[in-house]
Order: C-alpha cells, then structure tokens, then sequence
C-alpha cells in the first residue's frame, strides 16, 4: 500500500449452478491464494454464491438460505486476511429480493450493495427475480450481522485514505448513467463491478470500452469480475472476461475462455491527484454512510508494467499515428504564424542534429500547407570552434534533399571578436566560452531573418526546456519555437517516423545519420580524430530517464519517492539504483534552477499532455526551492523501498 498501490484482483472462480457450499469453497481457495500474493482487494461475479443462471430458483427459500450459509463461510475464511472482497449474493428484504454485493473484511460484513438496473431484454429477464435497490439506506441482518443495504455505500480504509470503494453490479455499467458516477463523485477511487455477462459475438470488445471508458471519465480504478465457467449453459456462455483498468487504461485482462483472473496495482494516490488537478471533477456527497476498514499496509513488488518511456507508444501503429500527428501540429501552428508575420521566409539553424533536423522538418510541412516553395526556407549552418565534418556534411545533404536554401556563416572570428571584446580566453573551455557561441548563432539568425523579412524558428525541445540545457538568449530565444512540446526521446521516433515514410533515399539515409550522431551542442573543440568530444547524455544524464521523471512529475505530480519507486520497475536490469537516485536528485536541481529560462520561452504549439509554456501548462516562480523534494530523496537508500 506505500506509494498509493493496491494490488487488486479480478476472479471467476469455477462454479456449480445452486451448489452454494461448493462455491463457497471454490472462493476460500481464492481468497486465501489471493492473500498469499499481498492482493488486498478481491472482486468476485455477480450472483457468484449461487450461479448467475439459476432462474427460477433463485425465488426457493432454499437456495437463498444456502447462500447466506456460504456467505457466513467466507466471512469465517476471512478473518485474519489482509483482504476487502465482494462476492455477489440474492437477499431477501421486506419482502423482496436484491441481487447484492456484499462487501466484507476480517470477518466483517462491511455492507450489501444492491443492483440498480435490473435487465429485462433479450436473453434477460432478472426483473423475474429481483426488484431494482431501493432509494433508501435500509438496515440488513444477514449471517449473523447487521449491516446498511445501499446501492450508494462507499467503504474507506482508516490505513491509506485515498483508498475509497464503491460497487456497481453489472448492467448498471450498461446504463446511461451508472451508479459509479455518483460513486466517484462523491470519492470513490476504485469501483468494482460484479458481472455475469454472456458471451456473444462482438461483446468482448464493448466490454473493454466500457470499462476502460469508465475508468477514464471517472477518474478512477475498475475492477470488472465476470461469471465464468460452470454456469448453466442452456442459453448462453460465460467466458470469465476479468478487466482492471485505470484512468483510461487497461492494465490487467483475463481473456475471454481464458484463465479467469486479472491481477494488478491500481495507484489511488493517482487517481487524487487527477481530481485535484482536474477542474470539471466537482465532487458531491451521497446520502448514505461511509463503512470504514482496516488493512495492514504492505510493501509491493509491482507487477504492473511501466514503460521506460512513457512518452512514446509502445506499438508500432500507434507510434506512427502519433509521430504523423505531432508533425501536422507543428506544421500547422507553424505555417499561421507565417501567414499571420506576412514572413517572407523561415530562418532556421541547422547544426546537423536531432533537433534542428525536427524543426526543418516541421517548415517543410508548414510550407506545404501553405502551398509555398520550400526555397522560402532558409537553412544556416554556423560552424564554429566544436563543428565537425559529419554534423557540417549531414547539414547540407539534409537541406538538399528536402529543397531548402542552405547557407553557411562562420561565426569563429565574430565569437574571437566578442571574446576580446569581454576578456574571454579562447582556451578556457568555460561556460562563458560556451554561451558566447550560443548567443553569437542567435544574434546571426535573428539579424538576417530581420534583414531578409522573415522569422526564427525555435529549435530546443521539452526535454531541454525541463533542464535548462539552453543558453538564455541563445539558443533559448525564437519567434516560434515548433519542438517546445516534445520530449528528446520521441523526437528520434519521429525523424526515424520520416525517414522510414519519405521515399526519398538521400534524405532517409542523412536522417539515419543524424540519428545515430551523439546528442551535442558542439560549443567544445572536437576531438583530435575529428569526432564529438562534448556530449550532453554524459553531462546531464540519459534523457530517457529524464523524460520518464519528467513525465512523472508533471503530468502525475508525484513525489520523489514514488517515482524512485515505479522507475526501478520500468528500468530494472538497465540502471542500478544509484544511478537513478543520482540522475533523479540531478533532474530536481536543474528543474527548479532553470525555471527562469521557461518563464520567457517564446511561442509555440502543444503537442502532448506535458508541456512547459507559462502561458499554458506550467507556471512556477523562478525562485522556487526544490529542497522539500531533495530530502525526500536524501532519505532514500537505493536498492531499499
């Protein structure tokens, strides 16, 4: 439970229809192999004591008698479980019978929820049976307890109270407005439903939206149990379709015909944190009361996934929409803010890296859009101190191949010039030696784009921006800055994107070039055999781990601990600890330094969740002190949770 996990899962256990006592049976197995593997919430199908299908009998004093003995089964099984369960159930109250969760803990019956929405279509007819929850909160007394009966209960943990559960039974999910609506708002994190829905063509998929659909609107974890095998067969089939999902994503899925059981953490913390965050989400109380339990907290070893980075989709099709998507943003905003400047070009500094390369990229398309030559485009190469022959060469044969003007100044005797003019000695490799290139190259860029009636495109990228690994009013300034938005690690996805769909060989050969040249200023002399001597991954650190903190500290707001936390999962056998916590600590430093740098930044359009504009997304005061983050992770110890 530390960091807001709680390890979840989803089961439909074999059955026997009316066999109340061997279903039973089949549960306290499930519960106790559960609470072997720290899950510390279980939710079980609807009706899962009896069997969904048992028709008319579900109306035989009977069969509801035996369901409240393996009701009592469980509860007895439960106590001394570190474990909250929901099992479905038929009760009988003031002369009706509900189709009900009960909620129970350490031998605790917690409270029953009744079923809203009661189908009776198709191969439907549970009005048959049972009557829809009643409007008000009704006392119950049921295997020896007396507990509320309403469809509208919330059950919180005393330990971790962003733990917050509420249940919706089945086709209350398939109604207009589900009950778990009401739930989330008035606090639930988590919501379980338990189902028995039939199998038929088409309906496996539906299921996988609704849930995932659910989950995203509300904010919330959903942990969907659905009635499997040993159902009546006699009209339909029941596949044991188990789905847990979270904010929109599916985490965990028990195939259809599959193995019946779903496992995963769901993060509650979360799913706060998005309401926080989240302006539209107005929370409103229920008239019903709020059960409390109790759960021991535990340590988890994740078993969910998470992707090293978070920032780029993990399949190929999807990765290839959203680069071509990004590239329509960029052109777009772009070629307005050409037309809208009446510029008579777009002035871009190429330097035969990732991210001018990007930007290049991005003007072409602009022109495109607005049906001018890409000779409005004028590319300049400014080689100084730290310029290599594979950079200088990539330069030129990118901006032949994609038709742009291509010039070059050499800016080596206008920088000597400004060193002399400040006292800097150009042997002393210091950031003012560093800095002064940076600014000469803008001042360059900014002058002829002035002189000729055109505009500087930006090159710098989000993950620069985060660290401030820009010279202010260097590199830093632009009119329009087109890879503000986008992070280091998906930048390459799409130059790679461009270079796999271009059709053109020069310039996918040039681009997987640049691809596979070192990230670098080149503000340093290269090296002796004429290669890179300064590169920035050695200096800042991976920028595959800063834009998975970055992710996590912006788009979650997480603190330093828990990102610690998931980020030895997502990197486990890549990084030691140490290297995380070091580049972690690292990240916070420069995050909080640079933020004078973001506070000016110039225009530019967002492409992502995350962004750093301090018109849009991020406002900070420059000033701020990352001291309460730094200690947090001063009293970490790595490879210790």
């Amino acid at each position: 439970m530390r960091y807001g996990f709680i390890r979840c899962m989803a089961v439909s256990p074999a059955l026997r229809v009316a066999d109340c006592a061997y279903n039973a049976e089949q549960i306290v197995r499930v519960m106790r192999s559960a609470a072997e593997q720290k899950v510390q919430l279980l939710c079980l199908p609807e009706l899962c004591l009896t069997g969904y299908t048992c028709g008319d009998l579900f109306l035989q004093k009977t069969l509801c008698g035996g369901a409240e003995q393996a009701l009592a089964t469980l509860l007895a099984a439960s106590r001394g479980l570190n474990l909250v369960v929901l099992a479905g159930l038929p009760v009988q109250q003031g002369g009706k019978l509900y189709n009900c969760a009960a909620v129970l803990c350490d031998g605790r019956l917690l409270g029953l929820v009744p079923k809203t929405h009661l189908p009776n279509y198709a191969e439907f007819y549970e009005k048959r049976h049972f009557s829809p929850a009643p409007e008000s909160t009704q006392t119950v007394t049921l295997a020896g307890q007396s507990v509320p009966m309403c469809a509208r209960l919330l059950f919180a943990c005393r330990q971790m109270p962003a733990f917050v559960l509420g249940a919706e039974i089945c086709e209350d999910l398939w109604a207009p407005v589900p009950p778990s609506c009401a739930l989330a708002l008035a606090g639930a994190t988590v919501v379980c439903n338990l189902s028995a829905s039939d199998e038929t063509i088409g309906k496996a998929a539906y299921r996988r939206e609704l849930v995932s659909g659910q989950s995203a609107r509300l904010l919330c974890g959903y942990v969907y149990a659905d009635a499997g095998h040993g159902e009546s067969t006699t009209d339909m089939t029941f596949a044991g379709h188990d789905l847990i999902a979270e904010n929109g994503a599916l985490l965990a899925e028990a195939a259809p015909f599959g193995s019946g059981c779903a496992v995963t953490e769901l993060d509650v913390e979360r799913m706060v944190q998005e309401r926080v965050r989240n302006t539209t989400f107005v929370p409103c109380p229920l008239d019903a009361p709020v059960v409390e339990f109790d759960l021991d907290p535990c340590t988890l070893t994740l078993q969910r996934s998470f992707s090293p980075t978070p920032f780029v989709p993990g399949s190929d099709e999807a990765r290839a929409e959203r680069c071509e998507l990004i590239l329509r943003i960029q052109a777009e905003g772009l070629a307005k803010r050409m037309e809208h400047t009446h510029a008579a070009c777009a002035v871009v500094g190429i330097s035969g890296g990732l991210d001018s390369c990007l930007a290049l990229l991005a003007a072409v398309r602009a022109c495109r859009v607005l049906g001018r030559d890409t000779k409005d485009i004028v590319a300049i190469t400014m080689p100084c101190f730290g310029t290599t022959h594979r950079t200088r060469s990539n330069a030129e044969i990118l901006c032949e191949a994609l038709g742009v003007r291509f010039m070059e100044i050499n800016i080596t005797d206008t920088v000597r010039s400004h060193f002399a003019d400040i006292g800097q000695s150009d042997t002393d490799y210091d950031v003012t030696f560093e800095n002064c290139q940076a600014r000469v190259r803008t001042l360059e860029l900014m002058d002829y784009a002035n002189k000729h009636g055109g505009f500087v495109i930006g090159t710098g990228d989000l993950s620069e921006l985060a660290l401030g690994w820009a010279t202010y009013n260097g590199d830093h300034m632009s009119m329009y800055g087109v890879n503000a938005g986008i992070p280091k690690t998906l930048v390459r996805h799409i130059v790679r994107y461009v270079a796999d769909t271009c059709g053109n060989q020069a310039l996918h050969n040039v681009l997987l070039d640049i691809l596979d040249t070192p990230v670098s200023p080149e503000l340093l002399p290269a090296a002796e055999d004429g290669t890179i001597s300064q590169q920035t991954e050695k200096l800042v650190g991976p920028y595959e781990l800063h834009d998975f903190y970055l992710y996590y500290v912006l788009r979650c707001g997480f603190g330093p601990g828990k990102i610690y936390h998931i980020a030895r999962a997502a990197f486990a056998g890549r990084y030691d600890d140490e290297v995380l916590l070091y580049w972690l600590k690292n990240f916070y430093r420069r995050f909080f330094a640079q933020q004078f740098k973001r506070s000016c930044l110039p225009d530019g359009p967002k492409v992502g969740s995350v962004t750093l504009s301090p018109r849009g997304d991020w406002r900070m005061p420059s000033d701020a002190s990352c001291t309460l983050w730094l200690r947090e992770l001063d009293e970490l110890e790595p490879g210790k949770e």
